[in-house]
């Protein structure tokens, strides 16, 4: 299998002459080359705007996070000898080299699960100064809650400010979603800090990119810890992260054997979480990943909101899509996230008002796209049969035994809400 090298350093760390078989990315800084594409050219900008001075190991995991959002998007699956899993050599620079190559292993085990890749990583010194704000602002805020335009995050905010938190609100932003973004936090949380940046990734005119972009949501998770370095410390506490994921999302068990391991995403799967979680500690980061709704289905989430008026004005401008922006921002209705978001709206008796490319599922046809209908609806139809436990088993061998059962259960309770949809449109 081919090597594919990715090389994502400062500008004035990349070589004269570029390797012709390598990817070359400069990180913070916007080159003079096409040749070279650039990662966040403008955050340091930002950070050091909103009142940030981060720590060394937390600046290194955010640096870390892009360079792997950059090679997941630079190399295409497609000259792959399968199609999918791809070799990458990563190359990126950090200011403790010796921390980063102790977990070296760990790091690679995790991207591993977390796109199907095989990934090789080599560190080199960052000697440039961390970002440091002339004027630090500490937030009066107590966590920090990822707001990412979605069902679920927003049910999460809404949660959180109802049960007294004062959360700084942060956003990965993405085209289509800022100003969805920026309304929830203004109407959820008026008085909460809101930090919303963006990865800003051009790619180099070499490269032939991937659209598959497994490892999105690691920089969602870098970001959120750089923001919670604006957090006052209380007597050395961790700081609190909430994602909000509904279980049956997180899980993502797949639906055929077709779409096994990486084959469906795992962006915030309690493998990687717990991966997530082990590196921060390590990394001394003082952080707490928390995963309040990981037993709850997605419809379960609407109806125990504890600000239904609020979320049911609110919730029909979130975005569940994958396919959101090839759509021209339209949500398809026929991928899983829509599938699942319109599941969720029935469960919770709200009226669906999202408009849907496909309205109808029986006239949706999946073209050259993955065929999600059929995939779910005939997973629907296995959670019925008494063999269902143990079909299924395998894919919760990673839990431990009091939290197995539960998974299992709100495995299954998401599909029976996502069969009540698809038989009120007559695909089972």
């Amino acid at each position: 299998m081919e090597m594919n090298k990715v090389v994502c350093l400062p500008s004035y760390l990349l070589p004269r002459i570029l390797d012709p078989e390598a990817l070359y990315f400069s990180m913070y800084s916007v080159p003079s080359s096409s040749n070279v594409g650039y990662v966040a050219s403008c955050l340091r900008t930002y950070v050091e705007r909103a009142g940030f001075r981060p720590d060394a190991n937390t600046w290194d995991f955010t640096t870390f996070a892009l360079s792997v959002s950059a090679a997941d998007k630079a190399i295409s699956r497609t000259a792959s000898p399968n199609g999918w899993t791809r070799q990458i050599n990563l190359q990126l620079a950090v200011h403790d080299v010796s921390l980063w190559q102790t977990l070296k292993p760990q790091l690679e085990a995790m991207l591993k699960f977390l796109t199907g890749d095989y990934w090789f990583l080599e560190f080199f010194v960052d000697p440039k100064p961390l970002p440091y704000a002339r004027k630090h602002k500490e937030y009066n805020a107590d966590c920090v809650a990822l707001l990412s335009g979605g069902m679920d995050s927003l049910v999460g905010v809404i949660n959180l400010v109802n049960e007294h938190h004062k959360p700084l609100l942060f956003s990965h932003v993405v085209r289509g979603n800022e100003a969805i973004q920026s309304c929830f936090a203004k109407q959820i949380s008026p008085q909460s800090g809101f930090c919303h940046w963006n990865e800003a990734i051009k790619l180099p005119s070499t490269a032939l990119g991937e659209s598959s972009t497994r490892a999105r949501s690691i920089v969602f998770f870098a970001f959120a810890a750089l923001a919670a370095t604006g957090l006052q410390i209380f007597f050395n506490q961790k700081k609190d992260i909430y994602v909000a994921e509904n279980g049956f999302i997180s899980l993502n068990v797949s639906l055929n054997p077709a779409r096994v391991s990486s084959l469906s995403t795992k962006t915030t799967h309690p493998i990687y979480m717990k991966c997530l979680q082990s590196i921060w500690d390590q990394l001394g980061l003082n952080l707490r990943l928390n995963t309040p709704y990981k037993f709850y289905t997605k419809g379960e989430m609407l109806v125990n909101c504890k600000d239904q008026k609020l979320m049911r004005n609110l919730i029909g401008h979130t975005v569940s899509c994958g396919k959101y922006a090839v759509h021209k921002l339209t949500h398809c209705g026929r991928c899983v996230p829509c599938i699942v978001r319109r599941a969720a709206f029935m469960k919770a008796n709200i009226s669906d008002t999202t408009r849907y490319v496909y309205q109808s599922l029986r006239n949706a046809g999946h073209g050259r796209h993955p065929n999600d209908i059929g995939a779910i609806a005939m997973q629907c139809v296995m959670a019925t049969r008494q063999d269902f436990k143990a079909r299924v088993i395998g894919e919760f061998a990673f839990a431990n035994h009091d939290d197995r059962s539960d998974f299992i259960s709100v495995y299954k309770r998401g599909l029976l809400e996502v069969t009540e949809f698809l038989e009120s449109q007559s695909i089972i």
